[in-house]
């Protein structure tokens, strides 16, 4: 599974404008209602906020993977923001956030989940990566990116 096909023109937000986590979160658990039900939905918002209240998912270098298992939904979904101005997000560096990448899985895969959120954390841990993103200016741009990206990476 590619990263680059869990995104759409709907799931990726280019410049979101946000005050707090909390609102990052939402905005991005919202861009997958039209992939899912107002059930799914709710599920998808209580997975992710409860794994963040154990822990946040600020990961540094101004990134943060949100993440959780709902067991009401039967795919992988993702979003991805960058974010117009840095917001603080509790990150292991202390370091205000500026690109959110979330990731949703059922709650029986529990593999493929890991292997994803690896794949995630090992593309934006490159720096010439995440400078490529924040020049993109449409959600068309950025999943190019990630598409050159993946390919780069994989068959590198």
């Amino acid at each position: 599974m590619n990263i680059f096909s869990l995104l759409n023109e709907k799931t990726v937000l280019p410049n979101l404008e946000a005050k707090d986590k909390a609102e990052i979160l939402n905005r991005m658990i919202s861009s997958l209602e039209h992939l899912v039900s107002d059930g799914e939905l709710d599920e998808i918002r209580e997975a992710v906020f409860e794994r963040e209240r154990i822990m946040s998912t600020g990961v540094g270098k101004g990134l943060a993977i949100p993440h959780g298992k709902a067991s009401g939904i039967n795919q992988t979904y993702a979003a991805f923001a960058i974010l117009k101005e840095p917001v603080e997000y509790e990150a292991i560096d202390s370091e205000p956030v500026n690109m959110v990448f979330l990731l949703v899985g059922p709650q029986a895969s529990n593999s493929l989940h890991i292997k994803m959120l690896s794949r995630i954390s090992r593309l934006m841990n490159n720096t010439e990566f995440r400078e490529r993103l924040r020049e993109c200016s449409t959600a068309e741009e950025i999943i190019e990116q990630f598409k050159k990206e993946e390919h780069v990476t994989l068959n590198g």
